[in-house]
Parts: structure tokens; C-alpha cells; sequence
């Protein structure tokens, strides 16, 4: 499959800091032609570095490519992009959009590349800044089992894990019960450390304890240490995982399920951006919980 792909002409848009390695990655393994973002000097700048293109128009890019993949902010951001490029598309090119938007913007992001026989994959992913950079990467894909086997090839260049969950929509309905399980986690791991910190334990010695016992987790391995020296700019910002959970709490409340960590973490990551901390990683949730 991976000899295949290397037949495969691939662009990424949205190059922050989970799509620049993305990007990078495509490129070790021979797939990526062309970059773009909002701010086209950064595509430019990128585009340097690799020894790809930079077109400056989407209109351009889309007419290069086979496979595009996209990281973008928010739902509308997926839709602009999706529209800018569909007039553009070759029938047969696929886009996979990594964001993490609503279900319901992927099926309209579908809708709208069907009617120019282009075809769409929601894939949001999960791992992190470290995953990214790593190529470590899960990859939760919704649309259509046949277009994904075409497309492994790109997602395989940065991906540990892809998993098919269903039509268009699925990946992002997957994505939402992720970042409730993140934001629960990082609740009670921040809560927790705040207490062992509050009471004198030596987090060299705390966090490998807690960690090797059925307390650990991700984001105690990764997070705990750089939390307790104030270390707030290692990871996901908070203002992102806030943009999700709004997401998420539509969906919870669509569905009628339970919304306490939605609702706790969004109050939370709320008065942390108000504070100025939006730009910290969700890890400065610690700042709330520790003694006032």
C-alpha cells in the first residue's frame, strides 16, 4: 500500500502546529506537493523548508492534487476551505479533513464535494503536539471504506493508529467522546497533583507512583511534571479544547446525555482565557485548582 501511495500527489492546508509536522511527514515519504494556510507567508516559509510548492491560490493547489488533507480551526473555516476548493477538484480527489468541526459540518462538507464527484473523509486525530511531530497519531476516519483505502497511504505518513468508525460523520463523533474523556482526565489529574503539591509530596517520586498504579495516563506522564513547574506551553491550548467542547455539548445535548464534565471543564477553560491564559496548554487548568 505504501508503493502505491507513492504514486499519490498530496497538499496539506492548515499548517499550525499539528499540521506543519503532518506536513512534514508527507514529505519523508514522498507524497506532499504543495502546502497552504490562512496566512500565506507561513505556506511560503514551509513550502522553503520542504522543497514543495506553495501555490497561491487553493485553486491552484486543488488542481495538483489528489489527496488534500486539511487542519483547520473551526466548522466554518472546513466549509470556506471545502467551497474554495471544490469548483477546482479533479473527479475522484479526496479530502480529508483532520479538524475538529461538528458531524454535521463533515456531512455537509461531503454533500458539497459529491456534487463535483470529489470525495471527503472526516479524520479528526488524537495524540497530541508529541503525536504529530512523531507520526504517532490515532486517526478516527468516518466516509466511505474504499476512498479510505486509497487514502491510507497519506494517513499512514503520520498516523500509529487508523480506525474506520463509519459513514461521514463517525470520525467526528468519535473525536467528541475523546475530548470529554481529555477534559475529565484533566480535571482529576489536575485536581490530584494540586492536592499532592498542597500537601508536600515530591513529584519526582509522586508522579512515577501514580503512574505505574491504575491512576495512569497520558496526560499524567506528559503533563504532571511540566504542570507542577508551571511549564504551560509544552501542549493542545485550552482555548481549542474550549472551541471543541462547545462543539461537544451540542452534540451531548442532541443525544441527552449527561453534559458535568462538558460543562464543568467549559466554565473552567473560561475563566482561564478570561484570566489571559487561553494560549497555555489545557494542562494550566492546575492554576484554578490550587489553593486561592
Amino acid at each position: 500500500m505504501k508503493e502505491a501511495g507513492m504514486t499519490l500527489k498530496a497538499a496539506f492546508i492548515g499548517l499550525g502546529a499539528m499540521g506543519a509536522p503532518m506536513a512534514g511527514h508527507l514529505k519523508q515519504h514522498g507524497l506532499l506537493r504543495a502546502v497552504a494556510n490562512r496566512t500565506h507567508a507561513k505556506a511560503e516559509a514551509l513550502a522553503r523548508d520542504l522543497n514543495v510548492a506553495a501555490p497561491a491560490t487553493l485553486a491552484e493547489l486543488a488542481a495538483q492534487s489528489d489527496v488534500i488533507a486539511l487542519c483547520v480551526t473551526a466548522d466554518a473555516d472546513v466549509l470556506n476551505t471545502i467551497d474554495a476548493l471544490a469548483p477546482h477538484l479533479r473527479p475522484g480527489t479526496i479530502v480529508i479533513d483532520h479538524s475538529t468541526v461538528a458531524p454535521d459540518t463533515a456531512q455537509q462538507a461531503a454533500a458539497r464535494l459529491h456534487t463535483v464527484g470529489a470525495h471527503f473523509l472526516d479524520a479528526p486525530v488524537s495524540g497530541g503536539v508529541e503525536g504529530a511531530k512523531n507520526g504517532k497519531l490515532s486517526i478516527m476516519v468516518g466516509g466511505d471504506a474504499s476512498v479510505l483505502e486509497r487514502a491510507r497511504p497519506v494517513l499512514e505518513a503520520y498516523a500509529l493508529r487508523i480506525t474506520h468508525l463509519g459513514d461521514v460523520g463517525a470520525g467526528q463523533a468519535t473525536k467528541a467522546v475523546n475530548q470529554v474523556l481529555v477534559a475529565g482526565i484533566a480535571q482529576a489529574v489536575c485536581e490530584g497533583l494540586a492536592l499532592g503539591e498542597a500537601l508536600g509530596l515530591d513529584p519526582e517520586r509522586l508522579i512515577p507512583t501514580l503512574g505505574a498504579g491504575a491512576a495512569g495516563n497520558w496526560f499524567l506522564e506528559k503533563r504532571g511534571a511540566t504542570m507542577l513547574k508551571n511549564e504551560f506551553s509544552v501542549g493542545f491550548k485550552l482555548a481549542l479544547l474550549h472551541k471543541d467542547l462547545g462543539i461537544v455539548r451540542g452534540i451531548a445535548e442532541k443525544a441527552g446525555t449527561s453534559r458535568t464534565v462538558i460543562e464543568s471543564s467549559l466554565a473552567d477553560y473560561a475563566e482561564l482565557m478570561r484570566q489571559g491564559y487561553g494560549d497555555d496548554d489545557i494542562s494550566g487548568l492546575i492554576r484554578l485548582k490550587r489553593r486561592q
